[in-house]
């Protein structure tokens, strides 16, 4: 057995980095977070129930789960749907979180949550306003700060420039705010990331079909993660990133930031599985060191 522990002197402030032991860290956690994305809530394939059962499994875990991280796709779909649809599902949505679910959920938007039917264009709640004032936020993208950890929630998802789909990007506006987030944050607090569409992934290789070429689609991938990235590497607080998006449990650590996307709390839709990976969440401990401890769970 080997235990390694030191103190070091950050700007006259004595902070005890985690022990370890067999490679495990022995301090305890100072936030444990639940990562739910893509539910894709609908009234069919018994998905409410089965959501229930899920918040259910999030609730008793041991040691308590403080919050829920939950990364876009909230319902099945608003794309093109019509208004009393749309209305439908997030009623659904609400009635199953308030009767399911007592802790608190910080949201973003899934490209699945945004009310694009280009024959309601004239409607006030048209694009992303319908779903920003379900879920009771001011603006797609926004930041807080919980128990020593910074955690940003990024918007990714944007129509494309032919306005007819949309595209993993986080836009000028989007990435100064970003880097100025980063900028007013201590160097010895630790950040975490969130977005819908993964920054970073390399699930887009996997294709039956393939042979010696692959197609990049943009609404699989920010198209933008090279600037992206590129910010990350000024800043190496940036510990985690969590995505949804491609149902598929996946991580990837480039220049020291995990990039972590943890499948779909909807499987293939709540239609079995998505490839080889089932139905499921992530769970996270987050460490005041900044190093953190995760696994997805079956439920």
């Amino acid at each position: 057995m080997e235990r390694r522990s030191a103190i070091k002197n950050l700007g006259g402030l004595l902070i005890a980095p985690a022990v370890v032991l067999n490679g495990k860290n022995t301090n305890k956690p100072v936030l444990r977070i639940a990562h739910l994305t893509d539910v894709h809530l609908k009234n069919k394939f018994d998905a409410p129930a089965r959501y229930a059962r899920c918040l259910h499994h999030v609730q008793n875990q041991k040691p308590k789960v403080d919050f829920i991280m939950n990364g876009g796709d909230v319902v099945f779909d608003m794309n093109k749907e019509n208004l009393g649809t749309l209305e439908e599902q997030w009623k659904l949505t609400h009635r199953i979180m308030k009767a399911e679910c007592n802790l608190p959920v910080n949201y973003c938007l899934g490209n699945h949550d945004i009310w694009w039917n280009e024959n309601d264009k004239g409607q006030t709640l048209y694009g992303k306003k319908y779903a920003l004032d379900q879920l009771q936020l001011a603006k797609p993208y926004y930041s807080f700060n919980k128990n020593g950890w910074k955690f940003i929630v990024l918007d990714s998802v944007h129509l494309d420039i032919d306005d007819t789909w949309y595209i993993g990007k986080l836009g000028d506006e989007q990435l100064t705010w970003l880097e100025t987030e980063l900028q007013q944050t201590p160097a010895n607090t630790p950040v975490l990331v969130m977005s819908h569409i993964p920054i970073l992934t390399a699930t887009n290789l996997i294709d039956d079909d393939t042979v010696n070429k692959w197609v990049m689609l943009g609404g699989d991938m920010h198209t933008d993660n090279a600037k992206i990235i590129k910010l990350f590497y000024k800043y190496p607080n940036v510990k985690l990133c969590l995505s949804g998006h491609i149902h598929l449990r996946e991580k990837l650590v480039y220049n020291n930031v995990t990039y972590l996307c943890n499948g779909a709390v909807s499987g293939g839709w709540w239609e079995g599985n998505r490839r080889e990976t089932p139905p499921g969440y992530g769970l996270i401990d987050l460490y005041a060191d900044g190093n953190f401890e995760e696994r997805y769970i079956t439920y």
